[in-house]
């Protein structure tokens, strides 16, 4: 079986990433009995490797992130903790197994500005891994403060919606949308694991919202689900429905755009 060495760093997140969804299993999750005698709700270490057909120190030091490990045993690993699609690539790129951005940022291609002036009607950015904000086209600048007036450290889409509240006065359902963009943002942070946009964010978040400290440590992971939203323009106080989606970009950069579609139509002229 074909193996890859993965950094300290990624085995460790490989490693607490694991951990994680392994003790929040229940048993009956995967077919096994509870009994009283159980100290702990999650699943045992031993359970783990018995399903996935390792030996337990195995398992144990790879939790650890002692250990490389296979494909074919990490796939393993993640039917036995019921990973979803989005979970087990994580899994796969922090073991070395996918693609990872290179450590420089480039700058984003400007074909990708075009696209967003090309949508008069639609709100949009362009984000970079850590989701700052990058551009933006006048129809976003219309409806939500303007990223230009925003200081340049301040200029980060999570912690704008998570801080800042004018940006929630636009977006009062802010909180389902900023935990699905947190999710998002961690798959791109676990397999850059020295990168000092992702770790500048998180001191940010920490220091701007204490009280959601528990988001910030949550090891969940998985794509921004595209959804129905409800927007309230900071100039016109005339509640308005939008799809929100995000895009990938075929950029080695990880860039995203965040599209925000009328559900009728609603031109912004000035």
């Amino acid at each position: 079986m074909a193996t890859t060495t993965a950094t300290t760093a990624l085995r460790q997140h490989l490693g607490g990433f694991l951990r994680a969804y392994r003790e929040h299993l229940s048993p009956g999750d995967v077919g096994l009995p509870h009994t009283a005698r159980r100290r702990t709700s999650g699943l045992r270490r031993e359970e783990v490797a018995a399903l996935s057909g390792v030996s337990v120190a195995w398992y144990t030091w790879l939790e650890q992130g002692r250990v490389d490990t296979s494909r074919q045993v990490l796939d393993a690993v993640a039917r036995a903790l019921r990973l979803d699609d989005a979970a087990h690539r994580h899994a796969l790129a922090l073991a070395g197994f996918a693609p990872a951005p290179g450590g420089a940022e480039a700058p984003y291609d400007p074909a990708l500005r075009t696209v967003l002036d090309s949508w008069p009607d639609s709100p949009a950015l362009l984000l970079g891994p850590a989701l700052d904000i990058l551009a933006s086209n006048r129809a976003y600048a219309a409806v939500w403060p303007d990223p230009a007036l925003i200081p340049e450290e301040r200029r980060n889409l999570l912690l704008l919606l998570v801080g800042d509240a004018r940006h929630q006065r636009v977006l009062p359902g802010w909180e389902p949308v900023a935990i699905d963009l947190y999710r998002h943002l961690r798959t791109r942070a676990d397999r850059r694991p020295g990168n000092e946009g992702f770790r500048r964010l998180t001191d940010q978040l920490r220091s701007v919202r204490p009280d959601l400290d528990a988001w910030w440590a949550c090891r969940s992971i998985g794509d921004f689900a595209s959804r129905t939203v409800e927007i309230t323009p900071r100039d016109d106080r005339t509640p308005r429905t939008y799809g929100m989606t995000l895009l990938l970009t075929p950029q080695q950069q990880d860039t995203t755009i965040l599209v925000l579609t009328p559900t009728k139509a609603a031109p912004y002229e000035s």
